[in-house]
């Protein structure tokens, strides 16, 4: 199916492979780039489920129009495990440590993110 709106093609897709356990999303990426006659870049599978038995899976798969509109649409999470974005993430002590440190502050003072100083007249 066409969405004009998000710019892309959306589609649930059956891929049998006897045999196999399941297929590779990097080798799927790349023979549905050559039917959509696009990029592997822009083809967003997720979702695959294996059927019982195994032989046949079934997901969904976006193809995007551009890499512009792949970005703007596509959730952040995806775009990294195509290597498209890195996300960089807080060291779980340091998130701890900053949310005890504004436990202590009162007001605006936790948007700035620093301890008002108290004056000792």
């Amino acid at each position: 199916m066409t969405n004009r709106l998000l710019q892309r093609k959306q589609m649930v897709v059956d891929v049998i492979h006897p045999g196999l356990a399941n297929v590779s999303k990097i080798e799927m990426r790349e023979k549905l780039a050559k039917v959509f006659k696009s990029e592997s870049d822009l083809v967003f599978p997720f979702g695959f489920r294996t059927q019982f038995g195994g032989g046949r899976s079934t997901g969904f798969v976006l193809v995007y129009d551009s890499m512009e509109s792949a970005k703007k649409f596509e959730p952040k999470y995806r775009l990294a495990r195509q290597g498209l974005v890195e996300i960089k993430r807080i060291a779980r002590k340091q998130r701890k440590e900053r949310k005890n440190r504004n436990k202590k502050l009162h007001g605006t003072e936790k948007a700035k993110g620093k301890k008002a100083k108290k004056s000792n007249d």
